[in-house]
């Protein structure tokens, strides 16, 4: 009987509204859309979604959804009065470490929706840091009233409980650890790029110590034994700055993807990589999904919480006290072991990618029954 309800209930045409940092060309939070798109088609390939973007042309082009300008009030309430409900996330939405807007923002959304009489859905978000106590109660607020809650990782359910949380909240792993890969890439070919290569993602960050110093002269002494450095830019021209301060220091020959490559073909590169040294979140979670070895490079606690679901190294903050000698030996180190990283790798994924999977089958399963229940 329940099957036969299930499958009832899969024939539903329902629609939801999307609300995350999409638009904005950033590789890791577009790889985060479409990965939650996948998951919401096949679980329930009638589901209509529209998301809320910056690029609302851009987005329709990419993933083949509707879309509507995220800053525009009008649109964004008629978007949600017309829908059944509201998915907030992924990604680090719920922090006021880089602006308290965001937080302000994304809560706001959620408002709108529960005025409306819409419920919400937050799907697999990074939470914290949230510095301020009024950012922390408006938080705890919102996310009290949600209809579901899933969170990425164990610092994100830790953080909620400690802000005193009594509901249900399910641990699921960032939706990219889901993707599945279907296209290979000749990048590396057509650049006739061979031999050991050394994948790269770094980023700006106001921070005490000269990390971007000491990762250039840990590069240059690996350039030095014969291994290629290949910069990975996630998040446009900023990435490809912050790449290039690093180049300019090393004083090596280098080779840099384009920023707006296809999300496949990143992948690809990466699983034909030795090592990558990163520093975006994103760029580690492809490379998990590549099954290449990695150290991290942590500016905010997200990079240590997914280091440690993969059991991956972290040579410390931008803040620590490392030095370019320790990172050159625990590269070293990775690169020898990465056979048994590879296979270690590939069964800690498997693992994440079926708990993965978990919050787009809870969501179907609670918009469908809500709207069942209507009818």
């Amino acid at each position: 009987m329940k099957q036969l309800v299930t499958k009832c209930w899969r024939r539903l045409r329902v629609r939801l509204v999307l609300s995350g940092y999409y638009g904005f060309y950033n590789v890791g939070d577009e790889a985060i859309l479409q990965s939650i798109i996948e998951s919401l088609h096949k679980e329930n390939p009638n589901i209509e979604l529209v998301v809320l973007s910056n690029d609302p042309d851009y987005t329709r082009k990419m993933y083949g959804v509707e879309a509507v300008n995220r800053w525009s009030i009008k649109s964004v309430y008629n978007a949600i009065k017309n829908s059944d409900g509201l998915i907030s996330g992924g990604g680090s939405l719920l922090q006021d470490k880089t602006s308290v807007k965001s937080i302000l923002y994304y809560t706001g959304i959620m408002g709108l929706a529960r005025m409306l009489k819409k419920p919400y859905y937050i799907y697999s978000q990074g939470i914290g840091p949230i510095t301020k106590r009024h950012n922390r109660l408006l938080v705890k607020w919102h996310l009290s009233n949600a209809a579901y809650i899933s969170v990425r990782d164990e610092d994100s359910f830790l953080y909620l409980k400690e802000l005193g949380m009594k509901r249900d909240i399910e641990l699921v792993p960032d939706p990219v650890l889901t993707w599945k890969r279907k296209k290979q890439s000749d990048w590396l070919q057509k650049h006739a790029l061979h031999g050991k290569i050394i994948a790269v993602s770094v980023r700006h960050w106001n921070a005490k110590e000269d990390y971007i110093k000491k990762l250039a002269i840990a590069l240059k002494k690996l350039k030095q034994e014969g291994y290629q450095i290949l910069f990975v830019p996630m998040h446009g021209p900023f990435d490809q700055n912050a790449s290039r301060d690093v180049v300019d220091l090393m004083g090596e020959e280098t080779y840099m993807l384009p920023y707006k490559m296809d999300i496949d073909e990143k992948i690809s590169i990466l699983s034909e990589c030795s090592l990558l040294i990163g520093m975006r979140l994103h760029a580690l979670i492809f490379s998990a999904v590549a099954k290449t070895p990695m150290v991290g490079i942590s500016y905010d606690p997200k990079i240590d919480s997914f280091l440690r679901q993969v059991n991956q190294p972290v040579i410390g903050s931008v803040d620590g006290d490392w030095s370019a000698e320790d990172l050159y030996k625990i590269a070293k180190k990775q690169v020898i072991q990465h056979e048994d990283i590879q296979q270690s790798l590939q069964r800690r994924v498997e693992e994440l990618q079926l708990q993965g999977e978990q919050a787009a089958k809870k969501i179907i399963y609670y918009i469908e029954k809500n709207t069942l229940q209507k009818k």
